[in-house]
């Protein structure tokens, strides 16, 4: 079972998740989509870095919740450039002081919800580390939007080089990678609100039918109905 809100920090979301038996019902993967999350697994603190591909959560069943970033924040909140945890699950542990992450770790298993004590963490930490550079969400909106990577470029005033150096320290790899991402996202989206998967295709950007088919194979490792659950 899968549950999520909106977030008090702006931007982010607040999930809990409860994995049922693989052996009765298999995992759903987890899509790249941009964002990294602050995690905690009964008892353990987690980052899960920005993904290249479809993460399938193995093991026995396990109650989850977490913060997801909005995408291009992670990265100063954490003290970590993006890079360094792509697609990886990683110890808060290794990327902040143990002691620090021991206390908060007892502070997330006292409280009554741990989704709500992880928010309030990720809440405390956008404080300390101030407002996110605004140019990164400039960035995020132009790649949503479809806008072509060297025009985004121009119009942040970025060279391709500065801009991919941004990209990967923010998002853990460069514009063309995040556009592709976030191309998927907008035709999932679309597919799941019940538009036509052909139609959906040349919307979020795609040439056609068959190239979003490929698309999803590649970031995916699945098919569309498969993915969708419509096989």
């Amino acid at each position: 079972m899968y549950q999520e809100r909106a977030s008090r920090l702006t931007g982010a979301v607040v999930w809990r998740r409860t994995l049922e038996d693989p052996a009765v019902r298999p995992a759903r993967p987890v899509l790249p989509d941009g964002c990294m999350d602050l995690l905690w697994n009964e008892g353990r603190l987690l980052v899960a870095g920005p993904d290249t591909h479809a993460y399938v959560p193995g093991g026995r069943p396990r109650r989850w919740a977490g913060v997801r970033f909005r995408p291009g924040t992670a990265s100063a909140l954490l003290g970590v450039p993006a890079y360094e945890l792509r697609d990886q699950r990683v110890e808060l542990a290794d990327l902040w002081p143990a002691a620090r992450v021991r206390r908060l770790s007892a502070r997330v298993a006292a409280a009554p919800d741990p989704a709500r004590a992880l928010e309030d963490i990720a809440l405390e930490r956008a404080a300390e580390a101030g407002p996110p550079d605004p140019l990164l969400g400039r960035l995020v909106t132009a790649l949503d939007a479809g806008r072509p990577v060297a025009a985004t470029a121009d119009g942040l005033g970025l060279g391709a080089r500065q801009l991919h150096r941004r990209c990967l320290s923010a998002f853990g790899y460069g514009p063309k990678t995040l556009a592709r991402v976030l191309r998927l996202q907008r035709a999932l989206a679309l597919v799941r609100a019940g538009v036509p998967f052909a139609e959906s295709a040349v919307r979020a950007g795609y040439a056609d039918q068959p190239h979003l088919a490929r698309e999803v194979r590649d970031l995916a490792g699945t098919t569309l109905r498969e993915l969708l659950g419509r096989g």
